[in-house]
């Protein structure tokens, strides 16, 4: 945790980042799942994440008093760290005030899981960034994309491919409940968000 102080100097207090790939021929795939679950956040706080700033797009609002800036990294997935490192050295944000929304292939679409810290799983999007913050002590909401996805050289196809109509349903259906938990997460409330919307959801 930082000063008062700093609060005050920096106005940024945490930053949220949603992953992806830059290109429009990834626009609404699964692997892009973190910007777009971004966007609905933005929307929400009624900004649009179009400043270009720290090798992406940002914006910022206010969650309560704490003012958040919204990230998107234009370094494309495997090196969204770069994105990530240089906006929180810039803010001077430690590790644990970044959100990161990112898709996870274990997940079946519809389920969200928040996770303290830990390693990226396989997910060169966090590990990217746990290599530029020099930890991975970062919190994150994995977005399910997962279910009948196929193994070996096909995953890559898959998940830079478009889900389908019902599954794109069941992973917006969560997007309030995500809004909701980033809600709790800046005000230090982590352990609730986990508890209330970690899984499926509500049927």
């Amino acid at each position: 945790m930082f000063s008062k102080w700093f609060r005050k100097k920096s106005g940024v207090s945490w930053i949220i980042v949603g992953l992806g790939n830059p290109d429009e021929k990834y626009q609404g795939t699964r692997h892009n799942m973190g910007f777009l679950a971004l966007d609905y956040l933005a929307k929400d706080k009624g900004v649009n994440v179009t400043k270009s700033k720290f090798q992406g797009l940002t914006a910022t609002a206010k969650y309560g008093e704490e003012q958040v800036l919204f990230l998107k990294p234009l370094t494309y997935m495997n090196r969204s760290g770069n994105s990530v490192g240089e906006a929180a050295k810039f803010y001077k944000v430690p590790a644990d005030h970044v959100i990161v929304l990112c898709d996870d292939i274990t997940l079946a679409p519809g389920t969200i899981r928040l996770r303290e810290k830990g390693s990226a799983g396989g997910h060169n999007g966090l590990k990217s960034i746990i290599s530029q913050l020099g930890s991975d002590g970062f919190l994150r909401i994995r977005i399910g994309i997962g279910g009948d996805a196929p193994s070996g050289d096909e995953l890559v196809d898959y998940v830079l491919g478009k889900p389908s109509k019902e599954d794109m349903e069941a992973v917006q259906s969560r997007y309030p409940d995500i809004a909701a938990a980033v809600d709790l997460m800046t005000r230090g409330e982590f352990t609730l968000a986990q508890s209330k919307y970690n899984g499926k959801g509500r049927q």
